[in-house]
């Protein structure tokens, strides 16, 4: 059976724990006291306030919940140290210089980063443009106002641009736009709107191209313990742990 580390207990370290995965956890890192043991208790692992000593714990893969920073400070250790990771904070690889610094050194090492579907449908097919030329790719994401400590009276449209601009104005809204992009592995057009009448965060992926066209929406309800956190973002990254040993593959 393989066996995991957990980097980050907050949030979804917590629903990953409550969900109890049919795989061994066998070490967890967090830096906030007391986190971290919540955690490691309900999954019966080891926790670690070092992050050294929890890298050469001998577990195959790192489950990284924890930030965009942590990823970036530890992202390559982790490799290094022989483990394939799951990254969560994908923002992290908006930045181009770290993203093809971390594939090659996962490539150089015989490594493999995953990244989960997180607040989205639909990645999977999404990677025909690798294939096929895609003449359409946009993300449009609807927020309500409070979202974004904002006021409004109507639907707005407060950004249209690439996911490189939407990060240096919006950057709390990035995840879901670098993994369309890494999944597709062009540019996707990013459209942020506020929007009074909605009362959670909607995202509709529109794609057209040689295959044909398709349009997804997708509205996103918050984890029970933090508004903050899509749960179907965290509820991806079970799926994607259920299924590492699975010998049947459904999907792209």
């Amino acid at each position: 059976m393989l066996s995991l580390g957990l980097l980050g207990c907050g949030n979804i370290g917590n629903i990953i724990a409550h969900h109890q995965p049919p795989v061994n956890f066998t070490a967890v890192y967090d830096r906030v006291p007391g986190r971290g043991e919540r955690v490691a208790e309900k999954l019966g692992a080891k926790v670690y306030t070092n992050f050294e000593s929890f890298a050469a714990d001998d577990f195959d893969i790192l489950v990284e919940a924890a930030s965009v920073s942590a990823l970036r400070a530890h992202g390559e250790a982790i490799l290094a140290a022989g483990k394939d990771l799951i990254a969560l904070s994908v923002g992290a690889l908006a930045d181009p210089e770290f993203r093809e610094g971390l594939i090659a050194r996962a490539r150089r090492l015989g490594r493999r980063i995953r990244i989960p579907s997180g607040a989205l449908f639909g990645l999977d097919n999404v990677k025909v443009g690798r294939i096929c030329e895609l003449d359409r790719l946009v993300l449009r994401t609807t927020k309500p106002p409070h979202s974004l400590a904002m006021q409004a009276k109507k639907r707005t449209l407060l950004f249209r641009g690439t996911a490189a601009e939407c990060i240096r104005r919006y950057p709390k809204n990035v995840n879901v736009a670098v993994a369309l992009s890494l999944a597709a592995q062009q540019e996707v057009t990013i459209e942020l709107w506020v929007d009074p009448n909605v009362s959670h965060n909607t995202h509709e992926v529109l794609v057209g191209g040689e295959f044909g066209e398709t349009e997804i929406r997708v509205a996103n309800l918050p984890c029970p313990d933090n508004p903050a956190t899509s749960y179907l973002a965290a509820l991806s990254v079970l799926a994607l742990i259920r299924g590492l040993d699975d010998p049947l593959v459904v999907g792209t």
